[in-house]
């Protein structure tokens, strides 16, 4: 039997809100805190200043997570910004909520 492992999609931006970066992990804590410390320093996130967590998204399975990831990349900026509206009206950095629970 295959373990079924949870997975979070997830929307990074910079500090004036204009780059917008989707991404998925099953490790949502070390992976903002990878963009945060630009682990990568070559990756578009690195790059484009991405360390602010402004939407995220767990899902019971990995798969669902990549689905989720997949739809949100191939929408458009309108969509993006209003998913992150519908969660995250003001756009704060949501990391420090997120390592507090």
């Amino acid at each position: 039997m295959v373990m079924q492992r949870g997975g979070c999609v997830y929307i990074v931006t910079n500090k004036l809100n204009k780059v917008l970066y989707t991404g998925v992990t099953s490790d949502i804590i070390g992976r903002i805190w990878e963009h945060k410390n630009k682990v990568y320093p070559n990756s578009f996130t690195s790059r484009y200043n991405c360390n602010k967590l402004v939407y995220y998204l767990f899902y019971q399975h990995i798969e669902e997570a990549i689905d989720a990831e997949k739809l949100i990349k191939g929408g458009s900026r309108e969509y993006k910004k209003q998913l992150i509206n519908s969660l995250n009206p003001e756009w704060k950095d949501l990391y420090e909520d997120l390592i507090k629970e």
